[in-house]
């Protein structure tokens, strides 16, 4: 398993981005993305409309996914 970043463009409200996260953050990115039914655009287009103006989408999508499985932990099922 790489720790190095992999890059992925992205299309978020028509517009293509590209966004780098290491491996296991795409894959958990995948799985969230599954589980709820969504494409990953969609789901980006949904963190990056809840993001802040200051940080940046990659660090917006591992704050959710870890917020995500912290949920799970806790025994939220409702899910994000």
């Amino acid at each position: 398993m790489s720790a190095r970043p992999v890059k992925h463009s992205l299309t978020l409200r028509g517009h293509r981005t590209s966004v780098s996260l290491e491996e296991p953050f795409w894959q958990a990115f995948r799985e969230i993305a599954a589980e709820r039914g969504m494409t990953l655009n969609a789901l980006a287009a949904e963190i990056d409309a809840d993001r802040g103006v200051t940080a940046g989408l990659a660090s917006a999508i591992r704050v959710y996914i870890l917020a995500h499985y912290r949920a799970r932990a806790e025994g939220d099922t409702s899910g994000n």
